[in-house]
């Protein structure tokens, strides 16, 4: 407990900053790349080069590399993660605004609570808990309603599908992760995996023909920008401030970037975006951050530490 009691004040809030704020800000930045860029071409391109950057860096400090064992594990999860959850919400945010893609994102452990209830068994249903799941999908609903009136459009069907589709593949990555053989070291584990997400994401990208006609030159510097900052901020960065935390600080304090993440998500979209800030937004973000509050405070005790890892990537 030394390295805590020596450890500057200030390492900690940056880091708590880096995951509050930097996390928050991926969403306008995927908005304002995929505008330009094709959806699965800019998801591959930001993971297959953060993914090279810390795979490359574990390697060049003589971490060994995956075993075959491990490498099937990330295949697995990289195809659920990379390929299906940050596939479609790189698609999804073409329909979407930024700050809803988050809200809804935030939903997920609103599914992972659901997966250990009906599927793990690993969690038992109570009051508490069935009212919040009830809020959470509530805060969805009203996100998406064409019968309430709430003041301002619902969002559109398909593209809050494609996000809750992901959302409930990161809720079943999580799940297996926890069983998986997999590196010891959460860099290499990620890295391996952004790195086979980002080739898997290429593949598909190609598959779906979005390099043809695709010209860089066309691309303006606010999506350059857009990919460079999801690179090193987001994946970089922000995964290195998580690391840090998490050998720092409780899983439970690290958690609450859960929370944190979609309202900065919204009040960028709304300041910087030009997104909507309506009576149905500010609905649906209440309940589905209450939701999550009840949810992840309900699961303090068991292990939290592979909620924390998905925006990290």
């Amino acid at each position: 407990m030394d390295s805590k009691t020596h450890r500057p004040a200030w390492k900690t809030l940056l880091a708590f900053a880096i995951i509050y704020f930097v996390w928050g800000s991926t969403f306008l930045a995927i908005r304002v790349g995929v505008h330009e860029v094709p959806p699965l071409l800019f998801a591959a391109v930001r993971f297959l080069v953060a993914g090279l950057v810390l795979f490359g860096w574990m390697i060049a400090r003589g971490e060994p590399s995956p075993t075959r064992r491990q490498w099937m594990s990330v295949l697995l999860l990289a195809l659920l993660i990379f390929l299906i959850d940050y596939g479609l919400l790189f698609w999804a945010e073409q329909r979407v605004p930024s700050g809803i893609a988050a809200v809804i994102m935030a939903t997920i452990p609103v599914f992972i609570a659901l997966s250990e209830i009906l599927f793990l068994r690993t969690q038992r249903l109570t009051v508490r808990l069935a009212l919040a799941l009830l809020i959470g999908i509530g805060g969805v609903a009203v996100l998406m309603s064409h019968s309430l009136s709430l003041g301002g459009a619902p969002i559109d069907r398909p593209g809050a599908v494609a996000i809750i589709i992901g959302s409930i593949t990161w809720s079943v990555a999580t799940a297996l992760a926890r069983r998986l053989p997999l590196p010891p070291s959460k860099v290499m584990s990620s890295g391996a995996q952004m790195l086979a997400g980002g080739i898997m994401l290429t593949v598909t990208a190609a598959a779906f023909g979005e390099f043809h006609n695709f010209h860089p030159s066309t691309v303006s510097s606010g999506a350059w920008f857009a990919l460079i900052y999801l690179i090193i901020a987001g994946s970089i960065i922000g995964f290195t401030a998580y690391v840090w935390l998490i050998h720092h600080e409780s899983p439970t304090k690290v958690g609450t970037y859960a929370y944190v993440n979609p309202v900065v998500a919204v009040l960028l979209g709304y300041f910087i975006g030009g997104e909507a800030l309506g009576l149905r937004t500010v609905l649906g973000t209440m309940f589905v951050l209450i939701s999550v509050i009840v949810i992840t405070t309900t699961r303090a005790k068991k292990p939290a530490a592979a909620l924390a890892v998905k925006d990290a990537v």
